[in-house]
């Protein structure tokens, strides 16, 4: 069994779990772990200000560190109030100040996304698409082609049917970021909420065009088109609450 000078020296150096593991073990071991002190250099961990209380409190360290230490399991959504049913997205597309690309998409087709991709598509963006993340595609058809250094940019809006509300998700933001190695041009822009949520912000909306280099001739063929909000909502149901929450007009 561990002497008592060697446990004294590990003890401060555990947290609050293993410590309690080690009141377990045996007795002498149980006896040791009691000792406040150790208590309190797990609490000066996780609240440092705590340990330059008075002295003369009668509670204990222990007894802090088991009232407010709470291990964090993730909560589960509340079923979303909106379905992707219930919305249309709007999405225009210029090169320079020629419209390109003009569709209103219902909700359900953005969801479906693209079920057969094109051939000649490279490995690095095949491999994105057919991950299991999950995404928000729409092909294109008819496909349309772009020269190298055009000036190209999207508007995205989106209306409640339940309520011929709108709300903007992407307003003109230019694709000023082209990634050749994942055959992707990427725009965002920062969305917009309802005052309803003033601690919300920040949260930017991605547009990808996803294309095909025409060979040589310095073009690419744009076949589909991603959108998506990146870390903050990577489910279904995230998507829609984020969507929920926008500017509704």
């Amino acid at each position: 069994m561990l002497s008592e000078e060697v446990l004294k020296v590990v003890f401060p150096l555990l947290d609050g779990v293993d410590l309690a593991v080690c009141m377990v073990v045996c007795k002498q071991w149980r006896h040791m772990a009691q000792d406040d002190y150790f208590w309190k250099c797990v609490c000066a961990k996780r609240w440092p200000s705590i340990c330059k209380r008075p002295n003369s409190h009668t509670v204990t360290y222990y007894r802090i560190y088991r009232t407010f230490y709470k291990r964090q399991r993730p909560q589960p959504l509340l079923p979303p109030r909106l379905s992707f049913d219930d919305l249309e997205f709007f999405i225009d597309i210029w090169n320079e100040d020629e419209l390109v690309f003009s569709e209103v998409v219902p909700g359900p087709v953005l969801q479906t996304g693209i079920k057969f991709l094109p051939t000649g598509i490279c490995n690095t963006l095949k491999f994105h698409l057919e991950s299991p993340e999950y995404k928000m595609t729409l092909p294109v058809d008819p496909r349309f082609n772009i020269p190298w250094g055009d000036t190209v940019s999207i508007s995205v809006l989106v209306e409640r049917k339940d309520s011929n509300k709108v709300a903007c998700i992407i307003n003109k933001s230019l694709f000023d970021y082209i990634d050749r190695s994942a055959s992707r041009a990427l725009a965002f822009e920062y969305l917009n909420f309802s005052p309803n949520y003033p601690f919300i912000s920040g949260i930017r909306a991605w547009i990808s065009l996803l294309f095909l280099e025409d060979g040589d001739d310095g073009i690419i063929d744009v076949f589909g088109i991603e959108m998506d909000f990146r870390n903050t909502a990577s489910s279904k149901d995230e998507v829609l609450w984020l969507l929920d929450m926008l500017d509704w007009k």
